[in-house]
Order: structure tokens, then C-alpha cells, then sequence
């Protein structure tokens, strides 16, 4: 059984952060979840998360500063930053993926989660078995 990656979910709307922990954690994802910035980067200094999944605006640490935060601990840990807000280029963000709220599908969330975890992860080895081995014909 392979374990379960954990996600840290950040969002001051909490009706929001709720369906998004029930969302990930019936597709078998771990979910710490909080509602402000600094809590979820204290929680990150704990070390076992594999993805962030964040909002944009937040009172305090908001979505891009959090990331910023994390990326400087631990560079390689995926993020998504979604927001209501559709101009990405207004602000400074290293989040490897930026959503609009209300402009994607649940599918579309999971689905990007899954390749961020799988590129953090790298790709599975390939297993050559004996029998797709070429046999080679010793010389006498």
C-alpha cells in the first residue's frame, strides 16, 4: 500500500476550505487545513507535506507571500494558488499553478494535484523482467 501524500489547505472562506478537505481526503489524500497564512507555515515547519493548495487573499500572510515562505524552506514542494481574482500578472508568485476560483472543476483540481505530486515525486522506474531480457548465446 503506498502512503498517502498530505496536503496543506489554506483558506479564510471556510465553507471553501471544508469542501476542499472533503474533496481530497474521500480521494484518499491526508489534509491539514487552517484559515490563516501563519498558522499553515507553522504547521510547513513540521516538515510531511507533500503539496500546498492556497488562496490568493487573506488578511495577514495572503496566498503569494505564503508560498514565497515555503519555496525559501523547502523549494521542490508543489503549490497552487487559487484565487477570485483572474490576473495572476497583477502579483509576484512562485506557485507552480495558478486557478481561478469558480473557473475550474473539481476534477481539474485533482488532476493537477496528482501531476504535482507525480513530477515531485519523479517518474516510476521502469522494471525490466527476466523474460524481456535478451538472452545472449554464449561462444564456445
Amino acid at each position: 500500500m503506498k502512503p498517502k501524500r498530505t496536503i496543506l489547505c489554506v483558506d479564510d472562506n471556510d465553507q471553501s476550505l471544508s469542501s476542499r478537505k472533503i474533496m481530497l481526503e474521500t480521494r484518499g489524500y491526508r489534509v491539514a487545513s487552517y484559515s490563516r497564512g501563519e498558522d499553515a507555515l507553522e504547521r510547513f515547519r513540521q516538515g510531511g507535506i507533500d503539496l500546498v493548495v492556497t488562496d490568493m487573499g487573506m488578511p495577514g500572510m495572503d496566498g503569494p507571500k505564503l508560498i514565497a515562505a515555503i519555496k525559501t524552506l523547502s523549494p521542490y514542494v508543489p503549490a497552487i494558488l487559487i484565487s477570485s481574482k483572474a490576473r495572476v500578472y497583477d502579483h509576484d508568485s512562485q506557485a507552480d499553478v495558478f486557478l481561478a476560483r469558480g473557473m475550474y472543476a473539481p476534477a481539474d483540481l485533482l488532476e493537477r494535484i496528482r501531476l504535482l505530486l507525480v513530477r515531485k515525486r519523479g517518474p516510476k522506474r521502469m522494471i525490466t523482467h527476466s523474460s524481456q531480457l535478451p538472452r545472449q548465446i554464449g561462444v564456445a
